[in-house]
């Protein structure tokens, strides 16, 4: 937990895992990097960088050094793993969203797949020439490599070979490939499949935050699958708080009776286990736009809001089951929907209403 490398560090989870490292340990020094691309408002991704910034000044023995780039670039991502000699990396970089895959699909091959295994092969060989090398890689899965498991609470023992979109796939895929690495080379990895983040500075093409966006602007709001969807809504500050609790064990280094590495692989669900009824979702965060001010309290939300079948790529209902992180971890996600939308309501009003 000295020298750390967190892609995507621009990104929501990625800023706030970096914030919190920085808060809580003595002399890290983390290296981020993001190609801050225009998915959605760069200006909210150069917002969090100034939150590190700040936070770094409070932490002279600590430092955080941002890279502007793309994992995708083998140079650079080997440029930095020679220059810095990493403990622990945290790839977050992805290019996310189950809609968007759908009309851009190479973005995700060249994150996701390519930005991936170059992340992969550095860290195979960052134990070149007897170097200790990387001694934990933790990386972002997705609740989506689920599909349309019936099963539910959705377990880690789950089959789950029928994605319904190309997003799911390449997570799917960077399970496969860190175990195949983890097999081969000894790498100890954890995957951690994220279940529907939210909270302040969140990412815009979220449905809490979209859905704030189009009220605000008296635009009508989409509800699939004419409400009957549910979702695992996970705080962020949860979410941050298992990355940092995987970060500090890695899985252990074994030898199997063949004399070959058994892989030091692991995969675990972050989630609330708690899901809500897309309707009631909107019913909470609606009242908490009106309490924080944002919308006014005659605000008419019947009026916007529409009821709309499934979308292609989208799943009726996603449940973590996250026995293996309690009992691994002893931390369970637990911050309720109605708390975390208050929280991201009065960060929307602080951010875009006062300018």
């Amino acid at each position: 937990m000295k020298r750390i490398l967190v892609t995507g560090s621009s990104g929501f989870i990625g800023a706030n895992l970096v914030l919190q490292l920085l808060k809580r340990f003595d002399s890290v020094d983390v290296v981020g990097i993001d190609n801050m691309n225009d998915y959605y408002d760069v200006s909210l991704k150069e917002w969090r960088l100034e939150q590190i910034e700040e936070e770094v000044k409070n932490h002279p023995d600590s430092s955080f050094t941002f890279v502007k780039g793309n994992i995708a670039d083998k140079a650079l991502v080997n440029e930095l793993f020679g220059k810095y000699c990493f403990d622990t990396v945290v790839n977050l970089a992805a290019q996310a969203g189950v809609r968007y895959s759908i009309i851009n699909p190479d973005a995700y091959i060249e994150s996701n797949i390519i930005g991936f295994y170059n992340i992969l092969e550095a860290c195979r060989h960052s134990y070149d020439s007897g170097k200790s090398g990387v001694e934990h890689l933790v990386y972002a899965s997705s609740s989506s490599v689920y599909g349309t498991n019936k099963k539910v609470p959705y377990s880690t023992d789950d089959k789950v070979d029928n994605p319904v979109s190309l997003y799911a796939a390449t997570k799917k895929s960077n399970e496969l490939m860190a175990h195949a690495y983890a097999k081969l080379y000894n790498i100890p990895s954890t995957g951690l499949r994220f279940f529907t983040v939210y909270g302040p500075a969140g990412r815009p093409d979220m449905a809490y935050f979209g859905f704030t966006n189009k009220l605000l602007r008296g635009e009508k709001i989409q509800i699939f699958n004419y409400g009957n969807c549910k979702r695992d809504f996970t705080y962020i500050d949860d979410i941050v708080e298992g990355v940092i609790r995987v970060m500090q064990k890695a899985p252990e280094r074994k030898t199997g009776e063949d004399g070959l590495p058994v892989p030091p692989y692991a995969v675990y669900n972050i989630g609330n286990s708690n899901p809500e009824n897309l309707m009631d979702f909107v019913k909470i965060l609606s009242e908490e736009l009106v309490s924080a001010g944002v919308l006014p309290e005659d605000y008419d939300f019947e009026s916007h809001m529409e009821l709309v079948p499934m979308q292609a790529g989208d799943v009726p209902v996603t449940y973590a089951d996250t026995k293996p992180l309690e009992d691994e971890f002893g931390f369970k996600p637990d911050t309720p929907l109605r708390e975390g939308l208050r929280r991201f309501s009065k960060w929307y009003k602080d951010f875009y209403k006062k300018g």
